[in-house]
């Protein structure tokens, strides 16, 4: 497939295409952004392009964004020590104007945020550092859909062998199975998946099963395959995916495949933001290390590898799907990449990539 020409002209401050808002790190987290900025993407040509007419916001280290189901508000974790959430409302021009004030999210290094599908409660997952161990938080939200209290925060147990990675438990992700029977959590620290009840009168999670995975994989996300039967996992130490059968009656997490991340070899690598296609003939995942996007075909329970595609820059970390497209967030070179899906679930580059200083997650809406 031939990839349709970049058209002329900016495109800066144009309504049409596909809203997307970038997170990047911030001087006061270790980087050089801005905190939140807008971009435009043209399906069609797989141009992304500034919008000028949007401000950037400039908040600190927004490592996750999230949207409430409502689409009106935008959720950012503040990647920090003293870890805190944020919510901005969307105006009508699709510009965010931060609401409320940011409230503590329950822990160190907030890494990963979700809305609990009745859109009455923000879910978090913070990292933790050396001393301070991974946890899991809930915050309630108004009719309005903005944070205004702290319900729930669960210390997570565990540890790995994985010298320097793994002394203590850090929790990666936090997600709602698509039956929306149960909230599951991933950590690194612990090779652990750990499957709550949401409260949702309370905002309180009750741990129901702890499902524990291979020793040393570092589980960092986990992405449903359509229906919620199987899962998969990136495996950020052991570089690798693994497959898994979930029990949506039990919370339960079987595991029933595992394949390299990457065909590279003598290079470091950790997998990093992982999506299943809609359709479920599809995985993809970003590799830090090798820096490419990898495509596998879902054969049964296991995984295929297709081809890898190169990021479209250095560090790639968050991964999002639009349009046919998967956008990258490539951090160390600051540039979000526009990667067409052809129908063998391959990749192709479809423009050059747009400069994001420190840019580690999207959110197209």
């Amino acid at each position: 497939m031939t990839a349709h020409p970049a058209p002329t002209g900016s495109g800066t401050g144009s309504q049409s295409g596909v809203l997307v808002h970038t997170g990047s790190y911030t001087p006061d987290t270790g980087g050089d952004g801005v905190g939140l900025a807008a971009l435009r993407f043209d399906p069609e040509s797989g141009r992304l392009t500034v919008d000028a007419a949007l401000p950037e916001v400039a908040v600190s280290g927004p490592s996750f964004l999230v949207a409430h189901p409502s689409g009106k508000v935008v959720y950012s974790t503040n990647e920090a020590v003293a870890g805190t959430v944020s919510a901005f409302s969307r105006q009508a021009d699709g510009a965010l104007l931060p609401v409320g004030t940011p409230l503590p999210s329950g822990g160190t290094n907030p890494c990963h945020l979700s809305v609990h599908p009745d859109g009455g409660w923000l879910l978090t997952a913070n990292y933790g550092n050396d001393t301070a161990p991974g946890t899991v938080a809930v915050h309630r939200l108004d009719a309005d859909g903005i944070p205004v209290e702290l319900t729930d925060v669960v210390v997570h147990q565990g540890s790995g062998p994985v010298a320097g990675r793994q002394e203590g438990s850090h929790a990666h992700q936090i997600v709602t199975d698509p039956s929306g029977r149960y909230v599951l959590a991933v950590d690194l620290g612990a090779d652990t998946v750990f499957s709550y009840r949401l409260d949702t009168t309370s905002g309180t999670l009750e741990q129901v099963v702890v499902n524990r995975l291979r020793a040393g994989s570092g589980p960092r996300h986990l992405a449903f395959a359509p229906g919620g039967d199987l899962a998969w996992i990136a495996d950020e130490l052991s570089s690798s995916i693994t497959g898994l059968r979930y029990d949506a009656e039990a919370g339960t997490l079987t595991e029933v495949s595992s394949v390299p991340a990457t065909a590279v070899k003598d290079v470091h690598n950790q997998p990093g933001g992982i999506i299943a296609s809609p359709c479920g003939r599809f995985v993809w995942m970003t590799n830090r290390g090798v820096d490419t996007v990898a495509a596998f075909r879902v054969v049964g329970d296991t995984l295929e590898p297709i081809a890898e595609t190169p990021s479209g820059g250095s560090w790639p970390r968050g991964l999002a799907l639009t349009a046919g497209h998967l956008l990258v967030a490539n951090q160390y070179s600051g540039t979000v990449a526009a990667l067409r899906i052809l129908d063998d679930g391959s990749l192709e580059q479809a423009a050059p990539p747009t400069a994001v200083p420190s840019v580690i997650c999207t959110l197209a809406i």
